[in-house]
């Protein structure tokens, strides 16, 4: 996958287009990442020992990695993946800068 998690990501389709925020968790076998604010759907929640009220929660679900592409550190917009080898590890570079996406 393109993206991890901990990137600054956008998403660049569906109903929240124009979103930005940060990747939770990823889901390599599934193709797909729980982005921050993005995505969020009701759950209806039986009253537990966690939550004794119960009642309608709010919390973002998965979207396809294919709808997000990663925020270019150095000019803060949308940009492509590419992959390079520096001092002998393998790094994600933005296609728009050149600069390195990891640190």
């Amino acid at each position: 996958m393109h993206v991890k998690k901990g990137d600054k990501v956008m998403v660049i389709t569906g109903k929240d287009k124009g979103k930005q925020g940060s990747i939770l968790e990823a889901y390599p076998k599934n193709e797909r990442v729980l982005v921050e604010g993005v995505n969020v759907v009701k759950k209806h929640a039986k009253p537990s020992q966690d939550n004794p009220q119960g009642g309608i929660l709010s919390q973002e679900a998965p979207i396809h990695v294919s709808n997000v592409m990663p925020i270019d550190p150095k000019s803060g917009e949308p940009t492509r993946v590419g992959y390079e080898v520096r001092d002998g590890k393998k790094v994600r570079i933005a296609k728009k800068s050149g600069e390195a996406i990891d640190k």
